[in-house]
């Protein structure tokens, strides 16, 4: 009788799991797989405390770094699929990393989206010794000196290694690219001299160049950002299909159960209307996503087009890692 019990006990539990009404059961580990300060983490970690209140348990993260975030995508990839682990990803882990590495760990297209929350402007910015003063400056140098110009990212497959292949792509020129341990180190050196460009999102260089350190040259995308309204936008820098948005979303395992995947997807939408983290976002040169951005289902097609059109740049640059 009391086998019995337990065996009712433990399928009206399964049942209440998949149907999302019980989740989450136990804290919730959302893995960033890059470092501590970076854009994505610094991103994750505004929507951490609302949504420990919304979902009554406490969201943790936790860096999971290496290989361009692919080391904390494949753990999670195994993980199980309940929605207590959950993965921070950006066009690298979840859409170029899969054309880029030769050997995949895991398929970005299995995972089951959460939704958005943020996306992030894209800036090639300069030391302030480095010769060039607009982005065409730029091209012509590096036209004239190939695979001099050095510019650093924060690993192989990163947002900021792809938004410079992109460009080298568009304008046709050869850079050296420098691959770093996060994006700390890299802007260290850009600081200093040792890298002369990067090419990087918001978070990471519009302080930077708000302080005067280094000179912004384009923001890949059509219109200037409020936050640094002297830097001027690609269509106005003579190369209007330099357009990378970066973005920060959250996915869940594959096989997730949709039940699970609306009531997290409900708790990072509040933490979205939290006026408080949406100025803390926006302070950092981010954007929240639009109400139409919201859902995991709108998620899900952006991941797919994104890995199709990163699978394309990937392959004409002929670009490719172990």
């Amino acid at each position: 009788m009391f086998r019995k019990f337990l065996l009712a006990a433990s399928l009206l539990l399964i049942a209440s799991v998949a149907d999302g009404s019980e989740y989450p059961t136990h804290p919730v580990t959302i893995v960033v797989p890059f470092a501590a300060g970076g854009p994505n983490d610094v991103l994750a970690r505004f929507v951490v405390d609302a949504m420990t209140h919304s979902l009554g348990q406490p969201v943790l993260i936790e860096n999971v770094t290496g290989a361009g975030g692919t080391t904390g995508s494949a753990r999670v990839a195994k993980a199980d699929p309940d929605g207590h682990t959950l993965l921070v990803g950006n066009l690298g882990n979840l859409a170029a990393g899969f054309a880029l590495y030769k050997t995949n760990k895991y398929d970005p297209r299995e995972f089951v989206s959460v939704g958005m929350i943020a996306e992030t402007p894209n800036f090639l910015v300069v030391n302030n010794r480095f010769p060039a003063r607009t982005l065409q400056d730029f091209i012509a140098y590096a036209r004239a000196n190939p695979q001099q110009v050095k510019v650093g990212n924060a690993g192989f497959g990163s947002n900021s290694h792809l938004t410079c292949l992109y460009l080298e792509n568009l304008a046709g020129v050869k850079l050296t690219h420098i691959a770093y341990r996060g994006t700390a180190p890299a802007m260290q050196d850009l600081l200093s001299g040792e890298i002369d460009g990067i090419c990087d999102a918001a978070p990471n260089v519009v302080p930077h160049m708000a302080a005067g350190t280094i000179r912004g040259l384009v923001v890949a995308q059509p219109t200037r950002l409020a936050a640094v309204p002297d830097v001027p936008s690609s269509d106005e820098a003579g190369l209007p299909n330099f357009k990378v948005a970066g973005w920060t979303a959250i996915v869940a395992p594959p096989k997730t159960p949709q039940p699970v995947i609306a009531r997290a997807n409900a708790a990072l939408n509040a933490a979205l209307m939290d006026p408080d983290v949406r100025k803390k976002i926006e302070q950092v040169g981010a954007v929240p996503p639009p109400p139409e951005h919201a859902t995991a289902e709108w998620m899900d097609g952006f991941l797919r087009q994104e890995v199709e059109k990163w699978g394309r740049v990937v392959h004409e640059a002929g670009a490719s890692i172990e």
